[in-house]
């Protein structure tokens, strides 16, 4: 299977090897709330020129037109504070195989404002309206092929891609594993700042419109249950940390790989921890948020990030293949 999908990432691309990457910061008017900020990678022919601040040093071509027809969307949901750049060597590797990548900063828990962090359900929520607006209003989306949508998150962004992709939590589970837990990360977030009331009772929005997904440490598994996520029948690459010290296991990714009711492409990272699944820190980041961007004597971030990056898009390549002729 690796190797099958190692070929089709190889020989089934779109667009041109040597394209270059474009990206774009856009807007996305959401109907419930104030606009959604979305970082867009994606193909294009224009030369790359300068990196964008704030995500790294990769050069790219900013506002330049996309490259390809029926190119498949893959769209990106953060962890808790975090914010639409924290995975953006794997955009760049995603779009440098032919993909669309659109990254949103979720309203109201991202590094600007945590005001609602634990407002869990708006979150597919906002996926889905970042997948409307990239096949409906995107200005190029005539070159998307609305039946090759994939997701990707991290974390909590982990969580979210679970539940649009049909999972639903039952947050009622929460107190008896945090009497139990009351020093895990997710607890201590949640006695903090406990859910919103009108949070509790809204929906779990779903999109039947993505067919693959690839969720990296997820967030909250315990309130997941094989009934809840009996409706996720399309491919999951699965992964964990083996000594994440944020979600702690067996708790999180274990428990979803065992509720599954399809057997997910499933990875552990020996020696990693919960943040290594960020992107490498550049020096000055690195010295401002050292619980970030330091990782456990011995492991490299670096090395690991090119193994993972290719992973996720061996299997995004192999699960959204383009039409037949």
């Amino acid at each position: 299977m690796l190797l099958l999908a190692l070929l089709l990432l190889l020989t089934a691309r779109p667009v041109h090897a040597e394209s270059q990457i474009g990206f774009q910061l856009v807007q996305v008017p959401d109907p419930q709330g104030t606009p959604i900020e979305v970082g867009i990678w994606y193909p294009t022919a224009t030369p790359a020129t300068r990196p964008v601040p704030g995500l790294g040093d990769t050069l790219l071509a900013p506002n330049s037109p996309l490259l390809g027809k029926d190119l498949p969307l893959v769209v990106m949901s953060h962890g808790n504070g975090g914010w639409f750049g924290g995975h953006h060597d794997t955009a760049e590797t995603l779009a440098r195989a032919g993909f669309v990548v659109a990254a949103l900063t979720h309203t109201h828990d991202n590094f600007r404002d945590q005001s609602r962090s634990t407002d869990l359900a708006s979150r597919p929520r906002q996926l889905h309206v970042l997948i409307d607006y990239m096949l409906a209003d995107w200005p190029q989306h005539g070159q998307l092929d609305p039946g090759r949508v994939g997701a990707f998150g991290f974390s909590a962004g982990g969580l979210t891609v679970l539940a649009a992709a049909g999972g639903e939590l039952d947050l009622t589970r929460v107190p008896a594993h945090c009497s139990y837990h009351p020093t895990h990360f997710d607890c201590r977030l949640m006695t903090l700042q406990p859910p919103p009331a009108d949070a509790l009772a809204a929906p779990w929005i779903h999109d039947a419109r993505i067919r693959a997904a690839v969720a990296a440490a997820p967030a909250l598994g315990y309130a997941f249950t094989a009934k809840s996520l009996a409706s996720i029948t399309l491919p999951v690459q699965l992964w964990r940390a083996e000594n994440d010290e944020i979600l702690v296991d067996p708790f999180h990714a274990t428990a979803i790989l065992h509720a599954l009711p399809v057997k997910p492409d499933y990875r552990v990272v020996q020696g990693a921890g919960h943040y290594d699944f960020l992107t490498p820190c550049p020096p000055g980041m690195a010295r401002e948020l050292p619980h970030l961007c330091t990782s456990a004597p011995g492991f490299d971030r670096a090395a690991f990030h090119l193994s993972f990056n290719r992973a996720v898009a061996a299997f995004f390549t192999a699960n959204l293949p383009p039409k037949q002729p």
